[in-house]
């Protein structure tokens, strides 16, 4: 098993080669990484369909919605809330911070493309059908909910989420196997789910998803749209992720482990 301090100096080899990806490759397994993501939390909205207990609905949401973190750290792909400790190898000048910045925003535009991607196809594909419909309405409310947040909660929540996500991300790193791996993972994002706090890449699925299912089931919803997804969800919920995973992981760990050596 790899210590904080091993984990640390991972970090500050492996972001010099990720900022350093071709620009096409980086869109290409943030497309990946944003489809991932987005059936996972899809997988997650059947789970809990139909169940009239909040919390219980809330319980089975949280255990299936870590799969989309599992096959991106598995099969492949670049997420932009993970990619935020890559700040560790800036702070360690390993890295410089415009190419971080140029891989994070291309890195959010595949996670965009990809998350999308599946939430339209799912409306085409007549997914959100199960259930008599059902599924298509708990669609459109959870978009619903997530553009109505006042923009200090969003924030809040998106910082305490990616707090959570990079410490999955960094426990993940300290197992050398699939089965080390997969339970780092999952413990700290299950939390996160079951919290209810935000994270910007699933609500690029959420959020358009029930946009689209507005159209292809005929549910309106006046708050919700594009503009309220970009204003009053993705933007304080992005600036959320960035605080929590690059200032209180990223700066934190970096703080701890790496200044004084």
């Amino acid at each position: 098993m790899n210590t904080p301090l091993e984990i640390a100096d991972i970090y500050v080899v492996i972001g010099d080669g990720k900022t350093n990806q071709r620009l096409w490759k980086l869109f290409l397994l943030g497309l990946f990484a944003g489809a991932y993501i987005a059936m996972g939390a899809l997988a997650s909205q059947i789970a809990s369909c139909g169940i009239d207990q909040p919390a219980t609905a809330r319980l089975l949401s949280a255990l299936v919605f870590p799969i989309g973190l599992v096959m991106i750290t598995i099969a492949g792909g670049e997420l932009f809330t993970g990619n935020c400790l890559i700040i560790i190898s800036v702070l360690s000048k390993n890295t410089y911070l415009s190419s971080l910045l140029r891989s994070l925003i291309v890195v959010f535009l595949g996670n965009f493309a990809g998350s999308v991607l599946v939430a339209f196809f799912v409306n085409v594909g007549n997914v959100f059908k199960l259930f008599d419909g059902a599924l298509a309405q708990v669609a459109v409310n959870t978009a619903e909910m997530k553009v109505s947040l006042p923009f200090t909660d969003a924030l809040i929540k998106g910082t305490f989420c990616n707090f959570m996500v990079c410490i999955a991300v960094w426990i993940s790193m300290a197992a050398d196997d699939i089965i080390g791996k997969v339970i780092g993972l999952y413990l700290p994002v299950f939390l996160f789910v079951l919290c209810g706090f935000e994270h910007s890449i699933a609500n690029m699925y959420f959020v358009p998803a029930g946009i689209f299912a507005q159209h292809f089931y005929n549910i309106p919803s006046e708050p919700l749209h594009w503009g309220s997804f970009a204003l009053n969800n993705l933007l304080p919920v992005t600036l959320g992720n960035i605080i929590g995973g690059s200032f209180l992981v990223g700066l934190g760990y970096w703080a701890i482990y790496l200044t004084e050596r």
